[in-house]
């Protein structure tokens, strides 16, 4: 995971990107939203695979990383390699470190320290 320089090989405006997500995925990717707890259909997925950027397809988080958080999103200890960088984030009266899509800079949500060991 390396620190974002906000330069990504897949840049488009926001109407292109509405026209290739869904509302939902624009809010989370795009505006850097959070969809409610317990709604994704990835949070209980457990079988075998890769999990790839929405936005771009990028290949960011294997199956073998992912673990169950209980937070009610879809949780990961370690994406793929160079698949992912990370600003920090200082919205919410808090610092956070976002994680996004190195490809596209979609947005996937932020570091805990509630992973395995």
């Amino acid at each position: 995971m390396t620190t974002s320089k906000n330069e990504f090989e897949i840049s488009k405006t926001d109407e292109e990107w509405k026209k290739e997500l869904t509302p939902e995925q624009f809010q989370v990717l795009r505006k850097h939203g959070t969809e409610r707890a317990h709604t994704s259909p990835l949070d209980k997925q457990y079988e075998h695979g890769t999990y790839v950027c929405a936005g771009c397809g990028q290949p960011l988080f294997t199956s073998e990383t992912k673990f169950n958080s209980r937070t009610g999103w879809p949780s990961f200890f370690d994406p793929i390699e160079n698949a992912t960088e990370t600003t920090v984030d200082k919205s919410l009266f808090m610092t956070r470190t976002e994680v996004h899509c190195q490809r596209c800079g979609g947005h996937l949500g932020h570091i805990f320290n509630d992973g395995p060991a």
